[in-house]
């Protein structure tokens, strides 16, 4: 009896190390390594996708695919039909539909919101121009949409179209809000849920499809999913108010009038007359640097990063609930949580 309690104490003090140690490894760099070949794959599928006999069209496509994607959400798409089952090649047109859709959205953003920048190089519009841009972007779009096809499923194909809708809403709305300045939480987070939560939320359903996974299984994915989405735009919105190389200036977020969490948190919890000389700010929209700075400092000093961290937090804790849950060996489970530990901790 003492072997076998002195036997279950020292279990759990390597478990317990074994986690440690996997909390601070790159999650990023253990995903890559765990789906290293499937990556390699899918990298194919793509690049044939877009294959075509037009060479001026070919360069701008090349200069999209070349600003160092993280390939995030074809990613989750292999690991989830990977963990469900197994990586069918309707997984990889899966993954491919997701991509270009995402990719697409992302150059039609930078001409609407006229940045120059893309992931720390020069944007597809700011290379080109706005029209070919656009152009370029309903290419990608179509191709998506092309490829979506190929999985001969026609509940994949509605989860795309229906991500299509929510992207272009989520857009319109967060423009709304933008130029009446409406500063609302639940706007906040139905605005990110579109245009974010969305895609990712896709991507695991569709990863869930293709792996075999029952609807009981791929419903659970949809809500992990949806909270992945959500916690990878909080940490987004954070980094805009400090100088970090994430690819997008400083107070990006506020010139373009984007209230995002941290300020809206900060609004709630300052004095009264200090959020009523924010809101003054914001509602003249003069988004000089000296405001910018003004805007920055203050979500910092009332707690708005602090408590937009704590949302994030709370968050994953669910989607660590329902990982619990599954019945997927340990393994499989370790890697799910990999990508828990990747949005906690991620700094770019």
């Amino acid at each position: 009896m003492v072997k076998l309690r002195i036997f279950v104490a020292m279990t759990r003090i390597i478990f317990t190390f074994v986690r440690l140690i996997w909390d601070v490894m790159d999650q990023s760099k253990i995903i890559k390594e765990f789906l290293q070949e499937e990556l390699t794959i899918f990298d194919k599928y793509l690049r044939e996708s877009v294959k075509n006999n037009d060479s001026r069209l070919t360069e701008m496509i090349s200069h999209v695919f070349n600003s160092n994607g993280k390939r995030l959400r074809p990613t989750l798409v292999l690991m989830t039909a990977r963990v469900c089952g197994k990586i069918v090649p309707e997984t990889y047109y899966g993954a491919v539909t997701i991509e270009l859709l995402h990719t697409a959205t992302l150059v039609h953003d930078d001409v609407i919101d006229r940045s120059d920048l893309r992931r720390g190089k020069s944007s597809m519009n700011a290379v080109y121009d706005n029209t070919r841009a656009v152009l370029v972007g309903d290419y990608l779009l179509s191709t998506a949409l092309a490829e979506s096809v190929k999985t001969k499923n026609l509940e994949i194909i509605r989860i795309i179209s229906e991500s299509g809708q929510n992207l272009a809403s989520g857009e319109l709305t967060q423009l709304s809000l933008a130029d009446e300045v409406i500063i609302d939480e639940d706007a906040y987070f139905s605005v990110i849920d579109k245009k974010t939560a969305s895609l990712i939320r896709a991507s695991l359903a569709i990863g869930a499809i293709t792996g075999g996974a029952d609807k009981e299984i791929i419903s659970q994915f949809n809500i992990i999913g949806g909270i992945l989405g959500v916690c990878f735009q909080i940490k987004d919105d954070i980094f805009d108010y400090y100088n970090l190389d994430v690819g997008k200036p400083t107070g990006k977020d506020i010139r373009e009038g984007k209230i995002t969490l941290p300020l809206i948190y900060a609004l709630k919890n300052a004095p009264e007359s200090k959020s009523a000389e924010m809101i003054n700010i914001l509602k003249s929209k003069n988004y000089s640097d000296r405001n910018i700075n003004i805007l920055l400092d203050f979500a910092k000093e009332y707690k708005g990063i602090d408590e937009a961290y704590k949302k994030m937090y709370l968050l994953l804790d669910e989607a660590e609930e329902i990982i619990s849950n599954f019945n997927f060996d340990n393994e499989m489970k370790m890697y799910m949580r990999s990508f828990l530990l990747y949005l906690k901790n991620r700094t770019y």
